[in-house]
């Protein structure tokens, strides 16, 4: 595999104030971009200025939406450095995606080398603001002009950047969510397990009639029983009932989270009681209607931890934990980001210097 070629940009543009841009919404100088073709293998890693992309308009991923991305960022140290977060563990998840997408697998080394190749030369869009970072969104689609139903022959893997504010710009405040029970996520089997675009589309019109009616996120149930929880809005979801801490089970629609993954690590390392398993939406109203929901929150790159305040479910209000973040949700919260942004120890080794 050739070096990665980088071609500088000749007209940088101003640095936004990201206290005041919507997330996603603005991008960093450059992009990093690779081809793959049948026979050949990936080639030409490059970073070149960021800009619109060339597609043919019977490029596969157009009409059959073969596809998979990632979301990570980078952080800003106290002592001006830069930091990633894991970012092996969501390179590795991106070639499980792949996998189930049929879509050809990154050389890992050579993804994290671009990754930190691309943030090492836009580092001055790596905001300083408190709480602020640069979100990191590497993706792969098909690029064949062919509207044969089969896997594309051809594929491009692209890395952009995006700085980005405060998830809480207000503070951590718990969030209200329904329990969505008409509209199903994924199955078992389905590509729930993967993160691609599919499964969000497919999450929108659920997500949309519950802002409407006032809520921030959906709280999904299984796509066979309607029975049981599996996610809440784009985010694993955690709850601690009568002392012990639940998550659902990684069944194969449930999407591995980097985040949910180190929340694991850490409460188990502090030796709370941890069960991954199949958790009722019965289960989870009975605890609350018997005092015995003690917290509940999600895990997520964006949020990192959003502590759930109120559900609601067939037309009934539920208070959580008084409506207020709860202690193993704040020390989670705090124990994370303290790692992320380099304000505490990394006993684990979890970041990445750029």
């Amino acid at each position: 595999m050739q070096g990665i070629q980088i071609s500088r940009t000749k007209m940088p543009k101003e640095k936004p104030d990201v206290t005041k841009v919507p997330f996603g919404t603005c991008f960093s100088d450059h992009m990093f971009l690779m081809n793959y073709e049948t026979g050949k293998g990936w080639f030409e890693p490059r970073i070149v200025p960021y800009g619109p992309l060339s597609l043919d308009p019977a490029a596969m991923v157009l009409h059959y939406a073969q596809e998979i991305f990632e979301g990570l960022k980078a952080y800003r140290r106290p002592d001006g450095g830069v930091q990633l977060f894991r970012p092996i563990e969501n390179i590795s998840r991106m070639n499980r995606s792949a996998r189930r997408m049929c879509i050809p697998e990154l050389p890992e080394e050579l993804a994290l080398e671009a990754m930190k190749c691309l943030v090492a030369l836009d580092a001055d869009w790596v905001p300083t603001e408190p709480d602020t970072s640069l979100y990191i969104r590497p993706f792969i689609i098909a690029t064949d002009p062919n509207l044969g139903v089969h896997a594309s022959e051809t594929y491009l893997f692209a890395i952009i950047t995006s700085p980005v504010g405060s998830y809480y710009p207000e503070g951590v405040n718990p969030i209200r969510i329904l329990i969505e029970t008409e509209d199903v996520r994924a199955v078992q089997g389905g590509t729930g397990v993967t993160k691609c675009g599919g499964n969000y589309a497919a999450s929108l019109r659920a997500g949309k009639r519950a802002e409407e009616a006032g809520y921030s996120q959906v709280l999904w149930l299984d796509g066979v029983e309607r029975a049981y929880i599996e996610e809440v809005g784009s985010m694993n979801v955690m709850f601690k009932i009568n002392g012990e801490i639940v998550t659902p089970a990684l069944t194969g629609s449930i999407l591995p989270g980097i985040t949910r993954m180190s929340c694991l690590e850490l409460m188990r390392g502090w030796g709370e009681a941890v069960s991954e398993r199949r958790i009722s939406i019965d289960e989870l109203i009975g605890a609350i209607e018997s005092g015995k929901l003690e917290e509940a929150w999600g895990t997520g790159t964006a949020a990192v931890i959003s502590p759930i305040g109120e559900i609601a479910y067939n037309g009934k209000q539920y208070m959580v934990g008084g409506g207020k973040m709860g202690p193993i949700t704040q020390k989670l919260y705090d124990t994370l980001t303290g790692i992320q942004w380099g304000k505490r120890d990394d006993p684990r080794g979890w970041t990445v210097k750029v």
